[in-house]
C-alpha cells in the first residue's frame, strides 16, 4: 500500500506539471506531432487513470482524498517547500497506510458475514424442496436423471460433463458450454464433489448444492466469492479408471 500512496503521488505530480505548463501557455494548443510529444501524453493519460483509480479505491472504504490538498502538496514538494516535517510526512502516510489496511480489513469482514448468511438461508430454503436429499456433512443432492450403472469410489478417475453456477444463477465453469466432457481423480477436487459424485450411477444426472465449507470456503477465487454456496449440475459419464 505505501507503493500506491507513492506512486499516486508521482502520478499527480505528473499532473499538476502539466497542468501549470497549460496555465503559463494558456494560448498556446498542444502540438503532439512528434513521437516524443505523443509518449508524454500518453504519460499523462496513464497517469491520470491511474490517479482516479486510486482516489476511487480508497474512496470506496471511506477515505476520502482531497484532491486539492493533494495537488497543493505536490506544488510545495516541486518548490522545495512543505508545511509539514519530512519526519511527519511518513508518520502520516504510514498511518494512511494503516487506516486503508484496516478499513479493507471491516469490509472483508463485513462482506463474507453477508456471503455466509446469505448461504445459509439459501440452503435452508432449497433443504425443503421435494426431492433434495441432505446428507450428513450438509450437501444437497437431487437425482435429475436417474441410471443403474456402477458408482465410482474416491479413487477413482471419473469423466463427467458439468455446469456450475452462483446462487443467482450466474454460470462460473460448465464443460457443457465448451463441447468436451473433463475427467478427474475424485479424490482431487473439492469436498462436495468428491462426496456428491460417489452417490451417482454412471449415466446418471445429479444436481449438487455445496455449502461453502464443502467448496472453497473462505477463499477468494475471483467469480466465486469467499464463503460462496456452489450450484452444480453433473452428469456421470464414464469411470475412466478404477482403483
Amino acid at each position: 500500500m505505501r507503493v500506491k500512496t507513492k506512486l499516486t503521488l508521482v502520478a499527480v505530480a505528473l499532473l499538476t506539471l502539466s497542468a501549470c505548463n497549460k496555465e503559463e501557455k494558456a494560448e498556446v494548443a498542444p502540438v503532439m506531432e512528434t513521437e516524443q510529444a505523443k509518449q508524454a501524453y500518453s504519460l499523462g493519460v496513464s497517469a491520470g487513470r491511474y490517479l482516479q483509480s486510486t482516489v476511487d479505491e480508497y474512496s470506496k472504504i471511506a477515505i476520502p482524498l482531497d484532491s486539492a490538498l493533494i495537488l497543493r502538496g505536490v506544488q510545495d514538494g516541486m518548490a522545495g517547500k512543505s508545511e509539514v516535517s519530512e519526519e511527519d510526512i511518513q508518520a502520516l502516510l504510514t498511518a494512511l497506510d494503516e487506516t486503508y489496511r484496516a478499513e479493507q480489513a471491516k469490509v472483508a469482514e463485513a462482506s463474507a458475514a453477508s456471503a455466509k448468511a446469505a448461504g445459509e438461508a439459501f440452503l435452508a430454503e432449497n433443504a425443503k424442496k421435494e426431492g433434495v436429499m441432505v446428507t450428513e456433512s450438509g450437501l444437497q443432492y437431487e437425482v435429475v436423471q436417474a441410471a443403474d450403472g456402477a458408482k465410482p469410489v474416491a479413487t477413482d478417475t471419473v469423466k463427467v460433463h458439468y455446469t456450475g453456477t452462483l446462487t443467482d444463477g450466474t454460470v462460473f465453469d460448465s464443460s457443457v458450454e465448451r463441447g468436451e466432457p473433463i475427467e478427474f481423480p475424485l479424490n482431487r477436487v473439492i469436498p462436495g464433489w468428491t462426496e456428491g459424485v460417489q452417490l451417482m450411477n454412471v449415466g446418471s444426472k445429479f444436481r449438487f448444492t455445496i455449502p461453502s465449507e464443502l467448496a472453497y470456503g473462505e477463499r477468494d477465487m475471483g467469480t466465486i466469492a469467499p464463503h460462496s454456496v456452489l450450484v452444480f449440475e453433473v452428469e456421470l459419464l464414464d469411470i475412466v479408471k478404477a482403483q
